[in-house]
């Protein structure tokens, strides 16, 4: 079986040399649903690229940064919609696009905390040297313009749910915000979980999320084990 994170460094290969040769940053975004596993392929991507690539350099950077803070999206009658394309700062992240393309001095990111559920006031600098810019988060599909390269994470929708389900026990152990649900008997904690991802994260996904899919460059289909079990182009799909 062919190796999804090998045919895809060689499917990038090309561009990162181009923009490497022209001295700018190569922006790759990460996509997909809400617990699908985007950070995680984040970091098997640039381990990947930096295995194939002598001197390259890598840096990953999450969107989740350019949510608005909690205060503003309970203002403005979100908060049960946190995470949907109108909670995020779109003209900030395009802006930031655009300043890692113009290579400017001193860039940089809000952080969010999963532990605060929130924007924090630090932020993460960005070296205006990088040769590749990952960036991870949701609704990068629709930002295709301003990105060299969108790689949409996919599985089964049952699949996704249960490994939200399977987070949301692991967050209300050790992140503040979630262990107001730590007391819960495992059953309830469950069925919470799993209300949560139907009346939002679900709705997300369906609505706004996978039906950009087929706009992505390149899809990382993953199995129910985690395993990433293919590579294909939706635009291939398309044409073909």
């Amino acid at each position: 079986m062919a190796d999804p994170y090998a045919e895809l460094t060689t499917l990038l290969a090309p561009g990162i040399e181009r923009c490497r040769a022209q001295r700018v940053p190569y922006v790759l975004a990460i996509t997909g649903s809400v617990a699908v596993g985007k950070s995680t392929t984040a970091m098997l991507v640039r381990d990947a690229l930096l295995a194939e690539a002598e001197g390259l350099t890598v840096e990953v950077v999450s969107t989740d940064g350019f949510l608005l803070p909690n205060r503003e999206i309970d203002a403005r009658g979100l908060t049960m919609r946190k995470g949907f394309p109108e909670t995020y700062d779109r003209d900030a992240l395009l802006a930031f696009i655009a300043a890692l393309k113009s290579r400017a001095h001193d860039v940089s990111v809000p952080v969010y905390s999963h532990e605060a559920y929130d924007v924090l006031d630090d932020q993460q600098e960005i070296a205006d040297d990088d040769d590749v810019i990952i960036l991870e988060g949701l609704h990068l599909v629709e930002l295709s313009d301003a990105i060299d390269f969108v790689v949409y994470v996919d599985a089964a929708e049952g699949d996704i749910e249960q490994w939200y389900v399977e987070r949301f026990h692991v967050l209300s152990l050790s992140h503040a915000f979630y262990r107001q649900f730590a007391n819960l008997p495992p059953d309830e904690l469950d069925a919470f979980a799993r209300q949560v991802w139907s009346s939002i994260n679900g709705v997300n996904l369906r609505d706004h999320i996978l039906p950009a899919r087929k706009y992505a460059d390149a899809v990382l289909e993953k199995a129910p084990d985690h395993t990433v079990r293919r590579m294909w182009r939706p635009r291939e799909t398309m044409s073909g």
